[in-house]
């Protein structure tokens, strides 16, 4: 019964020498038990962690304890291939193993016994499980068409560094910025060309910003970016930058080629405001300034 089970057991003596090893570990070792026995496991498998080993086996050994060790500690004890059809997409079995004292007639434990389950179905549906849960985390907080974060996930980043500029007295700028004329885009080009027009300005912003900018969607084509521990004088060297670069795109359509400008606002934090509110609302009046001033330009807020 013992040979048969589908479990794998293996006995070791104090030396960590092989008494016992089942059919179980004969199929996914490719070992058979004649050629094993007596062999010191470190040598047979030197891919186990000896000084992680001893330490578990050790207790067993001296306090006479069962231990255990499951595959989110460590994904497996013996590095077998995976060759279940329906968990294909794991490389190796994914294993929970106990080890459990065996106690000789005297009472004294001289060899331990391990049992190793078989746990890679559970394991990957735990790991599909995690990464649909960062998938949806990740979509609840996008915008679809353009991977940027959404407004109301931008918004809480922005209420969170109004709070830290208020209390760490740094200063940095708010850049809402649109792009002009946007409406002459969809009504001659369509919509589907708009979105296209879309979807490049927010490549153009996710690749001209810094790593601690945090940019959003806030609406149709209207985009926001916080420029982290960054004053207005120098926020104005990045949005000319992002301004110029958008204004030397082009786009190839049915109706030739599209090119596109964009205005720009910006606003650096001030200690009078009251909430991040107020901060938006100063960044889009210097984006209004910039309309109102003939567009593709950038104003920073007076």
């Amino acid at each position: 019964m013992i040979q048969n089970i589908d479990v794998g057991l293996v006995v070791l003596d104090k030396e960590y020498r092989i008494e016992a090893w089942n059919g179980f570990m004969e199929n996914h070792s490719g070992v058979v038990s004649t050629q094993i026995k007596g062999k010191n496991l470190f040598t047979a498998f030197p891919d186990i962690d000896e000084e992680w080993f001893r330490d578990k086996a050790d207790t067993v050994f001296q306090l006479k304890n069962r231990a255990f060790t499951t595959w989110e500690q460590r994904p497996y004890l013996f590095k077998f291939k995976n060759y279940q059809p329906i968990t294909g997409t794991a490389e190796y079995m994914f294993q929970n193993t106990t080890l459990l004292p065996l106690t000789s007639a005297t009472g004294e434990v001289e060899h331990i016994s391990m049992l190793i389950y078989d746990v890679t179905d559970v394991a990957v549906n735990r790991e599909q499980l995690k990464s649909a849960n960062r998938q949806l985390k990740t979509l609840s907080r996008s915008d679809r068409l353009t991977g940027l974060y959404n407004r109301g996930y931008w918004e809480e980043l922005m209420r969170m560094e109004f709070l830290r500029a208020r209390r760490s007295q740094t200063v940095s700028t708010l850049m809402i910025l649109d792009i002009d004329h946007f409406k002459n885009v969809n009504d001659v080009y369509g919509h589907q060309v708009g979105d296209q027009v879309i979807r490049l300005l927010a490549n153009s912003i996710s690749s001209s910003q810094r790593v601690t900018d945090i940019s959003g969607r806030y609406g149709g084509e209207e985009f926001v970016v916080i420029l982290v521990d960054t004053d207005p004088k120098h926020a104005m060297i990045s949005a000319e930058r992002l301004r110029q670069k958008v204004e030397s795109l082009s786009l190839s359509t049915a109706q030739g080629e599209l090119t596109f400008t964009i205005s720009i606002g910006l606003c650096g934090y001030r200690p009078e405001f009251e909430s991040h509110e107020e901060w938006i609302v100063e960044a889009d009046k210097a984006l209004y300034e910039s309309k109102h001033n003939g567009r593709n330009q950038t104003t920073i807020a007076g």
